[in-house]
């Protein structure tokens, strides 16, 4: 895991598991494992070293700070995608795991107890949404994207890497008295 220095500006990714406190200890640890392996064959199958993110475990999930040369239109499109697949091979094997992926870019730095700053703040409030939560409740699918505003704006409406805006749909949500926006997904984030 690579340490962050001092301020920076990052792509920040998060995921959260759907039902994790509902099980009992023996299926947490399983559900951990196969979490930790789709995270990683996800990121393999999209040309990204885990081993150079900076990673905070959070018991079934994760928040992950990439590193700096990292292409945040390749990560939204093309690890999102291996994320689906990973996910989609786990229910074909009768194993499935049903999860929320947030994204966002902002500044953050490391702290005495974990990451501080904007970034991490911003992307966990997308994650833990109501919204958000609702729609994967919702979906059939095993896998909802939600970004903020500000990633949709610079990265995916530049169409990189085959990423097609028209997937995304606006949503808005108040936490602790703050207004937050973002973009939901539940299809491939890219065009088919």
């Amino acid at each position: 895991m690579t340490p962050l220095h001092g301020l920076v500006y990052r792509l920040v990714v998060a995921v959260d598991v759907e039902g994790y406190s509902k099980l009992d200890a023996l299926d947490q640890s399983l559900v951990q494992a196969r979490l930790s392996d789709v995270l990683d064959a996800a990121a393999r199958n999209a040309g990204l070293d885990r081993d150079l993110w900076y990673r905070q475990v959070r018991g079934d999930g994760e928040l992950a700070v990439l590193p700096a040369d990292a292409d945040a239109a390749w990560v939204v499109a093309r690890f999102t995608e291996q994320l689906a697949r990973a996910l989609a091979d786990l229910r074909a094997a009768g194993t499935p795991l049903r999860m929320r992926l947030a994204m966002h870019c902002g500044p953050l730095t490391a702290g005495a107890f974990g990451l501080v700053g904007d970034a991490p703040i911003v992307t966990c409030r997308l994650l833990d949404a109501k919204v958000v939560r609702g729609e994967l409740a919702r979906s059939d699918d095993d896998l909802v994207l939600v970004i903020s505003d500000r990633l949709f704006a610079d990265v995916v409406r530049t169409r990189f890497h085959d990423l097609d805006p028209t997937r995304f749909r606006p949503t808005r949500f108040r936490v602790k008295s703050t207004w937050y926006s973002g973009y939901l997904c539940t299809v491939a984030p890219v065009r088919g």
